[in-house]
């Protein structure tokens, strides 16, 4: 069954990756698209191996879904009871049990993944959305990528990536994210700030949020009050603003960093620039840890993920909760929509 334009824009095609076989993708998954509600809003085609989603299904309460196998996106039904399958048949689950890292989940896990990203590429499916991968395991398998973000820039070409949490009530993107503290305190550079200043106000543009109102917190505690406690902001970080405001942007000074989650959650701003990992992730964390959404910015094609681990401890459980991936799913359509706007 091949989609059309108007079927494209009210339903967008999800590629949607198994994540470690090994892990609680396949069981988030299958508790995900139980929800009918998925199926009013979107196409999601499943990126996987049938046999772990068959013994997932064993795990987990509820009605079984039907398995649909399909060679191509333009294929199957994606109707409520009903997970449509590109089937890879790259995980056997002989060899790959529950809960533990191995080689072939971890290389199995990175095949989903270059799938989905080429389907997403040459404009077969409308976005990527992605369960967790495990990095030791992808390393055994002979991939030795930091991550997804990596990995997929590496596949796209993409040359500036950054990553951008949204949650319910809160959207943020760090100046940098997995490096040391002090390294992170050396990156916070006018040309890097002034970057992400623009990806915040892409990310909110790509989100459907007109006009977005983009607050900056400071590096240093109280944004160094005038200097009394560093000087990065002044020579970095407000300079970096100052050129954005030229731009027209809207962007606030550099602000406390302990309030200025707060004041972004009470509405007062659309999304927060944080200058290291922890600055953003503990708030977002704290404010939605089962719902967080995870985005990579800069790459040619949408791509959401989970903002959680594979969490092997309690994989092959059915313990697993889905809310993440269900958020990751909404803005992924979320995204779509927006982006068939702006090609209408």
């Amino acid at each position: 069954m091949e989609r059309s334009h108007t079927e494209q824009v009210k339903r967008p095609l999800l590629a949607i990756t198994l994540g470690d076989p090994a892990g609680i993708g396949p069981e988030v998954i299958l508790k995900a698209l139980q929800e009918g509600a998925v199926y009013e809003n979107a196409r999601p085609l499943v990126v996987g191996d049938a046999r772990i989603l068959a013994r997932a299904q064993h795990w987990i309460e509820g009605a079984p879904l039907a398995l649909e196998v399909v060679s191509r996106p333009g294929q199957g039904s994606y109707q409520a009871g009903t997970l449509t399958l590109l089937d890879l048949q790259n995980a056997d689950p002989e060899v790959i049990p529950p809960g533990q890292i191995s080689a072939a989940a971890g290389k199995a896990a990175v095949e989903y993944v270059f799938a989905a990203c080429d389907l997403a590429t040459s404009g077969m499916v409308d976005a990527v959305v992605t369960a967790p991968l495990n990095k030791e395991a992808m390393h055994l398998g002979g991939y030795p990528y930091p991550g997804h973000t990596e990995l997929l820039a590496e596949r796209t070409g993409a040359t500036k990536v950054s990553m951008l949490l949204v949650g319910p009530k809160l959207r943020v993107v760090h100046v940098s994210t997995h490096v040391s503290l002090q390294e992170a305190i050396r990156r916070v550079t006018q040309a890097r700030v002034r970057e992400v200043i623009e990806i915040a106000q892409q990310s909110c543009l790509a989100l459907g949020i007109e006009n977005p109102r983009i607050a900056v917190a400071g590096l240093n505690p109280h944004a160094s009050e005038g200097g009394l406690f560093g000087d990065e902001e002044g020579k970095e970080v407000v300079p970096a603003i100052a050129a954005a405001r030229a731009d027209g942007l809207t962007v606030s000074d550099p602000m406390p960093p302990d309030t200025i989650f707060l004041r972004a959650v009470q509405g007062e701003f659309d999304i927060v620039v944080a200058m290291y990992h922890d600055q953003g992730h503990i708030p977002m964390k704290l404010l939605a840890f089962d719902s967080g959404v995870n985005v990579s910015m800069g790459l040619p094609i949408i791509r959401t993920s989970v903002d959680h681990g594979t969490a092997f401890d309690i994989a092959g459980t059915g313990k697993a909760r889905a809310e993440s991936m269900l958020a990751a799913i909404e803005v992924a359509v979320q995204m779509a929509h927006a982006q068939a706007r702006v090609n209408a």
